[in-house]
């Protein structure tokens, strides 16, 4: 009896390991609250209200900055688009134009990558709201080989990256790379 006692008391906990809520780490919290900041590779639609030609499209250049008529070079990788906006009525207004109003809006977000045990892993388009589980479909489902319950998710946040183990549910955002891993069984 106390064998089976004592097997019991090892093996309950192992089986209940799979029922465990996953914990998601707490840069992937944090982060979920923030606004978007804008980087490299974000497709970005500033329009200046009263000032056609100063309103148009433009692209976030690797060096995380946009070039504009009049005032140059705007950085705009780390800032919300209402900072970038900010910033840009701020430079306008020292010389270019008496009362500038700016609006910032995203065209187009940079891409995500997706890795491993899916059909076609590569680059894709974001969509917005997409959860782990949206890009495996984008990325042509699931190989047969795939571990379907966990994906790890890479993000970088200004210099620093985190990867973690995350559930399927969990929201993607543009730039992150996820990895499915091969299942062992």
């Amino acid at each position: 009896m106390r064998i089976i006692l004592l097997l019991a008391c090892l093996v309950l906990p192992v089986a209940l390991q799979g029922c465990a809520e996953r914990r998601i780490p707490a840069e992937f919290q944090a982060y979920a609250d923030t606004p978007y900041a804008l980087g490299a590779g974000d497709r970005l639609r500033v329009i200046v209200f009263g000032q056609d030609s100063l309103s148009n499209s433009y692209a976030v250049e690797s060096s995380g900055n946009i070039a504009m008529p009049l005032i140059g070079s705007v950085h705009a990788a780390g800032r919300t688009p209402t900072q970038l906006a900010g910033e840009i009525e701020a430079r306008l207004r020292a010389g270019y134009v008496r009362e500038p109003r700016v609006s910032v809006e995203v065209e187009a977000y940079r891409p995500f990558f997706i890795l491993g045990e899916v059909t076609t892993a590569g680059q894709y388009p974001y969509v917005n709201g997409m959860s782990v589980e949206t890009a495996v479909a984008i990325a042509g489902g699931y190989t047969p080989r795939a571990r379907k319950d966990d994906a790890q998710l890479t993000r970088t946040e200004g210099a620093r990256t985190v990867t973690a183990d995350v559930p399927v549910n969990m929201q993607v955002r543009p730039g992150d790379t996820i990895f499915i891993p091969e299942r062992y069984f």
